[in-house]
């Protein structure tokens, strides 16, 4: 009979759509790292994965008619990922031309300094205007495994002497305790996390920072070019300009509260 059939076929057309938007859903899919860095990304008091990064990440995907699926991992590791394709976004990665080789690079979404960060019992000692002054005047470093700096601290790693006395762990917690118990003199670390994990160690006031910028360059998006191409980059970077615009950025970022930043002391 006519009626019947006529509410057969809009009954399959249904589920066709509905299969169609969850085969859409499942090929954007985006596997995005994440790790205890705040205030970019952390486990929150109620067991959820948050924090800047993360909930940025989040919302622009999220109007892309994405999903997210959070992998935690360490910077290096998530840098091999990235490049075999294993993991689609990394947040926090600057555009080095050896990473354009296997990433693509959103605009800029947030601007925060790292920081050479000392003792503050050696502050009467410090007068170094660089990292390479530093380092010749016998100041012993410490970094995260596969973290890049800035442009000074790259050149840096050029010197065979520099590299057989940098000390590396994956962790920049790791680093702070090293720090604090005097098995190395300098950490370098962005300033917004350092405010957030000297606090948490309750160390801040013995481990300070200095008035020495390693690096000013804005954060921005790292993404697989094995599963992700140019224009959904163009895509993500169109979404980022429209939370601009309406303010939602904004009042992301006002939530983590992203404008305290770490001062350095005054000297003795």
């Amino acid at each position: 009979m006519p009626v019947p059939s006529l509410v057969l076929r809009r009954l399959l057309l249904g589920l066709a759509l509905l299969a169609l938007g969850a085969a859409a859903a499942q090929a954007c899919t985006k596997r995005l790292r994440w790790n205890d860095d705040p205030p970019y990304s952390m486990r929150l008091p109620d067991g959820r994965i948050g924090g800047w990064s993360v909930e940025l990440a989040q919302a622009v995907l999220q109007r892309m008619g994405c999903q997210v699926v959070l992998e935690e991992m360490p910077f290096a590791r998530a840098l091999a990922e990235l490049r075999s394709g294993h993991l689609d976004m990394l947040d926090g990665a600057f555009p080095l031309p050896e990473r354009q080789a296997y990433a693509h690079f959103s605009a800029p979404v947030l601007r925060s300094r790292n920081l050479v960060f000392i003792r503050r019992s050696d502050l009467p000692r410090f007068h170094a205007q660089s990292l390479a002054e530093l380092f010749e005047s016998g100041w012993q470093f410490g970094a995260q495994v596969g973290v890049v700096y800035g442009p000074a601290y790259a050149a840096l790693q050029q010197d065979a002497r520099f590299r057989a006395k940098l000390q590396s762990v994956p962790r920049r917690s790791s680093l702070w305790q090293m720090l604090a118990l005097g098995r190395v003199d300098v950490v370098m670390a962005d300033e917004l996390s350092a405010v957030h994990e000297l606090a948490a160690a309750r160390l801040s006031a013995d481990i300070v920072p200095t008035a020495l910028v390693v690096s000013d360059e804005p954060a921005t998006m790292a993404f697989s070019r094995a599963t992700t191409d140019a224009s959904f980059v163009q895509r993500y970077d169109a979404v980022l300009r429209e939370m601009q615009a309406d303010g939602s950025y904004e009042r992301l970022r006002q939530r983590h509260g992203l404008g305290a930043t770490a001062q350095p002391p005054s000297r003795p």
